[in-house]
């Protein structure tokens, strides 16, 4: 029993592995045809794109059992194979059903990995019902067709599928020139220069169809018909091509633009409840153009391999933290060798201990490189984080009836896998936010001498061992003085006067505060933005806000590259040990009490011409102080972004990596810890959490 369940959760993660990385490409894909939508200019490669993904994600499903979403993917792949062969036009109502279909589909596989796959029934017969009235057959139209006009041999009018007969009519309709390109190759290139030479026609317009054509010499040559639709002259297309053994020949005439017409031999869509595709059906997922026909085999060289072309495992990143976990146990035993060898020299077993110790310095360095391959693998790119916030805009823009650009700057800047999928919320929250209160409506930018399209800004770069993302927005900004009202009236301060603008802003980051009077689908709810800040804090990381009115908002992430194994500071303070991580230390100071001063009742001192709050460990987490501070002490100064705090501890105890386990819901709600850590002589220890401490004591300084 135990083997088929451990089985059959091994094909339900395959299938969500597969079914994922679908459903996000086509979201992707279909807000790009939203956007094509609005400009009118349809890319037939990219409705190919989109039939092709519902095909597959069909086909993922069935194979693996889960009926409603393969019966959704077959229902959307009807409603694009029709809008691909042109039997529907590509408007907002057909874009509106595409986008609810993707994101049911989204919700269908996400509760395959929630396990609740009976959910989502009421919405799948409404949404096929709405691809249904999409797909009702149009009035049979009777017309000649302008296909008999260009005198197309028998031979190629039989040969092209439906959806090539589509193009070249699209082609037509758009006053564009149809051409013969005949092509004839040596057997042994054929394929690069057919590819060279399609690409290069593809900058100057559309290649419908590729056809194998009769040529002179059959036993060392291979000759094709390119069909092609363009608005230049032969003139130019032989230039381009400059290939002896190419011909250009004009077909019939260009007809002037009009509305597209009707297909030459209309049929009825297939009925969107079928509960497969026909053979015929499944005959035309493949993309046009294609090479149509059985390709020669030249000599035995040509055999075919079983090997796959890509050398790319995906990895669950489970198994990456359970070998992560194993590293650091290995960094935790080899602390331990290097501690017996430092005791056995101290203990006279000189001989023995530099044997020992050459051992370990071998070890250490395997384990270092050890580490940073794992590390490697748990990177990815924070362009992968982008592609999803690229679909909220387009959506919520929509829905709101704003014009939103979204641009990204450094998407090949890398970060943990685990610290991407937890800032995603974050994000989104973010943008949607700058998307209801930033960017204004088109005829108010307008009224403003602004761009009537509004845009949002993400950038991320690497800055030390930090990695900053900056999400920026050119609306109104954010009204401080609306935000200092709201923040009295909603008692988080009695007296607004001594309160600064950036002490203001920190008001948004409250539990239940919204300065938005309506409450709608997007925001004014006053959750949000308090989740940001919290679920960034729990990754170690801070958030911070510029604004301009009039100009905009940046929201500033920094976050650490990683919380798997770190370099930490390991400290003391009223006889508890814990571990900073190294990447936030700056530097440690050794202080004694005349060094301190109080400010409004808070110890600061002077540092190179700043002023820097402290905070004591006891004092922070609650803990009766062991006796009074005498003598010298140490002060590690810690920063996360701009913001600097100087920690004030007993001792240092020295630095040694360590791997940060988490401790669970049940101690979240303690500010200041990140998680813990084993040290190599059995004991456990608390990882600070740099960032919280920072904006805890930043408020408390308010």
């Amino acid at each position: 029993m135990s083997d088929s369940s451990a089985s059959v959760s091994k094909a339900v993660k395959d299938f969500l592995m597969e079914a994922e990385e679908i459903t996000d490409l086509l979201g992707s894909e279909l807000a790009d045809l939203a956007d094509a939508a609005e400009s009118g200019d349809l890319n037939p490669d990219l409705v190919n794109s989109i039939f092709r993904g519902a095909h597959s994600l069909k086909g993922l499903a069935g194979m693996f059992g889960f009926a409603a979403i393969a019966e959704l993917s077959h229902n959307m792949e009807n409603l694009l194979d029709c809008l691909r062969l042109g039997k529907l036009n590509l408007d907002q109502p057909l874009i509106a059903v595409l986008f609810q279909a993707h994101e049911l589909l989204t919700s269908l596989v996400r509760s395959v990995a929630e396990g609740a796959t009976a959910a989502h029934s009421a919405d799948l017969a409404a949404c096929i019902t709405k691809i249904n009235a999409l797909l009702a057959p149009p009035e049979e139209q009777v017309g000649v067709s302008p296909l008999s006009q260009l005198g197309l041999s028998e031979r190629i009018q039989d040969a092209l599928t439906e959806y090539e007969e589509h193009r070249l009519q699209d082609n037509l309709s758009r006053g564009r020139s149809i051409y013969i390109i005949h092509t004839s190759f040596d057997l042994s290139t054929f394929d690069q220069e057919l590819a060279r030479i399609s690409d290069q026609l593809k900058t100057y317009g559309e290649v419908i169809s590729v056809l194998p054509s009769v040529g002179g010499n059959m036993e060392t040559h291979i000759d094709f018909d390119i069909l092609f639709g363009t608005t230049r002259q032969s003139d130019d297309l032989e230039r381009l091509v400059e290939n002896d053994a190419v011909t250009v020949t004009r077909l019939g005439k260009a007809t002037p633009p009009t509305a597209p017409p009707p297909p030459v031999s209309p049929q009825p869509p297939r009925h969107a409840a079928t509960p497969a595709a026909s053979p015929a059906h499944d005959a035309v997922a493949a993309p046009a153009p294609a090479l149509p026909g059985p390709v020669p085999v030249v000599g035995d060289d040509a055999a075919q391999t079983a090997k796959s072309m890509s050398r790319t495992v995906r990895v669950d990143i489970g198994k990456l933290d359970e070998l992560m976990n194993i590293v650091g146990e290995l960094v935790l035993a080899h602390s331990s060798i290097s501690g017996v060898a430092t005791r056995m020299r101290t203990e006279g077993f000189s001989r023995m201990a530099v044997e020992l110790g050459k051992a370990t310095k071998a070890l250490e360095r395997k384990l270092t490189d050890l580490q940073k391959g794992v590390m490697e693998i748990r990177m990815i790119p924070v362009g992968q984080l982008y592609e999803k916030m690229s679909r909220i805009v387009r959506k919520i823009s929509r829905e709101q009836g704003k014009k939103v650009e979204l641009k990204f700057h450094g998407a090949d800047t890398e970060l943990d896998k685990l610290i991407v999928e937890d800032i995603s919320d974050p994000m989104m929250h973010i943008i949607r936010n700058a998307i209801d209160h930033g960017i204004e409506a088109p005829e108010r930018r307008l009224a403003l001498g602004k761009d009537e399209k509004g845009t949002i800004r993400i950038s991320s770069y690497q800055k030390g061992n930090h990695v900053v993302i900056e999400v920026e927005d050119d609306g109104g900004g954010i009204d401080i003085e609306r935000v200092k009202a709201k923040a009295q009236q909603k008692g988080f301060v009695q007296d607004i006067g001594g309160v600064s603008d950036k002490e203001a802003l920190d008001f948004i980051f409250l539990p239940g505060f919204s300065t938005n009077d309506k409450v709608n689908e997007v925001s004014g709810r006053g959750v949000g933005m308090d989740v940001v800040r919290n679920n960034i804090a729990a990754v170690s990381g801070m958030v911070d806000i510029e604004t301009v009115a009039g100009k905009g908002t940046r929201f500033i992430i920094t976050l650490p590259i990683t919380l798997a194994i770190i370099k930490a500071l390991i400290i003391a303070s009223s006889g508890r040990t814990y571990a900073i991580p190294i990447s936030s230390v700056l530097e440690s100071l050794l202080l004694t009490e005349k060094d301190i001063r109080t400010v409004e009742r808070k110890e600061v001192i002077q540092l190179r011409e700043t002023t820097l709050p402290l905070l004591g460990l006891d004092a922070f987490f609650g803990i009766e102080r062991r006796g009074e501070r005498h003598g010298e002490f140490y002060v590690v100064v810690v920063g996360v972004a701009e913001k600097r705090l100087g920690i004030v501890v007993d001792d240092l105890l020295g630095q040694q990596d360590i791997v940060i386990k988490s401790l669970g819901e049940v101690f979240r709600r303690f500010r200041g810890i990140s998680g813990a850590a084993d040290l190599g002589d059995q004991r456990t220890i608390l990882v600070l959490d740099v960032g919280g401490m920072v904006n805890e004591a930043m408020r408390s300084g308010n």
